[in-house]
């Protein structure tokens, strides 16, 4: 009878961590699509993207047409609005950014992405919100923890990072991090090129992935003509980045960052 009572636990046990596994990584791909979205939404999702300026961007702003569409436009790569990195030059709008939404409910955060000032259900379906909402509420993460605001330094150990990268990155990225071209071949932007100017923005993406992509944790199968042809800026980054969300714990990421800005930036 015990043996029979044991084989019932060990059963459950299984059937219950498989299932919370599972739904865990479904968690994870929509708060990293949710992220994908907060990014560049028309790209993710192969939308008509916006030409007019959104209504709600302060005409103090310096950017104009689809770009003011983009969530992280007004509230930063960190979340911080104007009080992060964007607190001045030509990103500046002062716009609060969205870290008090933490962990609110997803609802809530739909709602206020219909409203008046952000009308987004005019230009997605709710499904998308939905997502966006579940990135906002469950996909930040505190930048200040990785980077030094002052300096845009990260804090990690290069040798665990440059391990991390050879195993995770480099087999799209190149040793260098030059296989792919963000881009184009008179501006070339690489992965050391975003870390070190802009490495809230490569935090993001390594945690959420690039949008306009089939994304998971999955590897590209790449080879040298495609490599070949990054270099020259013809092919951008569709369909080559995942996401590294449940895949790097949050020291991990930050080893690979400190890594990444040591690499070729042009």
């Amino acid at each position: 009878m015990r043996k029979i009572l044991n084989n019932i636990f060990i059963t459950v046990f299984f059937f219950v961590f498989v299932s919370s596994s599972y739904a865990n990584d479904d968690i994870d791909e929509k708060v990293a699509k949710g992220g994908r979205l907060y990014d560049k939404w028309w790209q993710e999702y192969n939308l008509k993207k916006p030409a007019s300026t959104h209504p709600a961007y302060p005409s103090s702003g310096k950017k104009k047409g689809a770009t003011t569409w983009r969530c992280k436009e007004c509230h930063g790569w960190d979340y911080r609005g104007n009080k992060g990195a964007y607190n001045k030059g030509s990103h500046y709008t002062g716009i609060k950014g969205i870290r008090n939404y933490s962990g609110k409910p997803i609802n809530q955060i739909v709602k206020i992405l219909k409203d008046k000032n952000h009308q987004y259900d005019s230009v997605m379906l709710d499904r998308a919100l939905q997502l966006i909402a579940q990135f906002v509420s469950k996909g930040q993460v505190d930048t200040t923890r990785f980077i030094d605001d002052k300096t845009k330094k990260a804090k990690g150990d290069v040798n665990i990072g440059k391990h991390i990268f050879a195993d995770k990155c480099v087999r799209c990225h190149g040793l260098e991090g030059k296989d792919i071209n963000f881009g184009d071949i008179l501006e070339p932007e690489f992965v050391g090129t975003v870390a070190s100017k802009n490495p809230w923005e490569a935090v993001h993406k390594i945690y959420n992935g690039h949008p306009g992509s089939e994304m998971g944790p999955k590897i590209m199968h790449s080879n040298r003509q495609i490599h070949q042809r990054h270099h020259m800026g013809l092919i951008k980054p569709r369909e080559s980045m995942p996401y590294m969300r449940n895949e790097l714990s949050e020291t991990g990421i930050l080893h690979l960052l400190t890594y990444i800005q040591t690499l070729p930036a042009e």
